[in-house]
């Protein structure tokens, strides 16, 4: 997988600024057609125990 930065520290995946997920899953953030980034959203996030 290429890399990925996630400035999500507090997210299970994140490694040292880096995504560490086996796969990442993003939807749309609302109904209609994404234009933006902050029309998305990442489903794979998971918070850190």
């Amino acid at each position: 997988m290429p890399q990925i930065k996630c400035s999500v520290t507090e997210c299970k995946w994140n490694n040292a600024i880096e995504c560490q997920a086996p796969m990442i899953q993003v939807d749309r953030n609302g109904a209609g057609q994404a234009e933006k980034s902050d029309q998305t959203k990442c489903e794979t996030f998971k918070m850190s125990s």
